[in-house]
């Protein structure tokens, strides 16, 4: 039998209280991606609500300590957004892809229609990239 996963996106196990109005999804885990992280977030139109991060310190708003130093590569599936990085924004889109580095501040401000987010993000010369997926509690200001 071939080595594949094949969902739905719809089927991915949506986690509850990650922020209001959004929607985050497990995608990595729930396929049992391990060399890298990977979330579906669908985020409402214009919302303001995603928390300003980066990867290179913890703290208010930051990722856990487990994801010190990851990149991210955002794809919009759907929909559109800004990505500010460092007081710059860059247009994400269906034609259009961002990567940022882990050093970097940044902040997705979703465009009138929302967006619907593939983040994938790993540690440079980490093997298994990161343990869970992207993002989650540090997100939401819980522990």
């Amino acid at each position: 039998m071939a080595d594949v996963t094949h969902m739905r996106i719809e089927q991915l196990d949506a986690i509850e209280g990650f922020l209001d109005g959004f929607t985050f999804r497990r995608a990595g885990v729930e396929l049992g991606v391990t060399p890298f992280g990977m979330s579906i977030i669908d985020m409402p139109p214009e919302t303001m609500a995603y928390p300003e991060h980066d990867h290179s310190s913890e703290g208010p708003g930051n990722p856990p300590a487990h994801q010190l130093g990851q990149e991210e590569v955002y794809i919009a599936l759907r929909g559109s957004a800004d990505v500010e990085v460092d007081g710059h924004r860059y247009q994400l889109d269906t034609d259009h892809i961002v990567r940022v580095g882990p050093t970097a501040r940044r902040k997705l401000l979703p465009g009138p229609d929302g967006i619907r987010l593939l983040a994938i993000g790993g540690v440079p010369g980490q093997p298994g990239g990161v343990r869970g997926g992207l993002p989650l509690v540090s997100l939401n200001g819980a522990g």
